[in-house]
């Protein structure tokens, strides 16, 4: 997604599962509106309490996955992957923002 969360560009592998698409874009548009990686939203879950309100924050997909594009110090847009492990989801999204840059 662009800085304003929008779709920029769009890829998906042959056999993907169908909800892998709509989850690998909220993933981006999640990270880009919260200048963070997903995977600090989904540890926040994880350790409980009043974490736990983040599953109900509109618009908040927080799965490991999504990651922010950042040059010069700016969000100039994020990168959502899914369709494997949550932690490959983040690596093949760590790998294509680095590759932006």
């Amino acid at each position: 997604v662009d800085s304003s969360a929008k779709l920029a560009a769009f890829s998906k592998m042959d056999n993907t599962q169908h909800g892998s698409v709509d989850i690998a874009i909220a993933k981006a548009v999640t990270a880009n509106n919260l200048k963070r990686p997903t995977k600090v939203l989904q540890d926040r879950i994880a350790e409980g309490g009043v974490n736990l309100r983040l599953l109900s924050a509109p618009g908040i997909t927080p799965l490991e996955g999504g990651v922010p594009i950042i040059a010069g110090g700016k969000i100039i847009g994020a990168i959502g992957v899914s369709g494997v492990l949550a932690n490959q989801d983040a690596e093949v999204a760590m790998a294509g923002a680095a590759a932006v840059k």
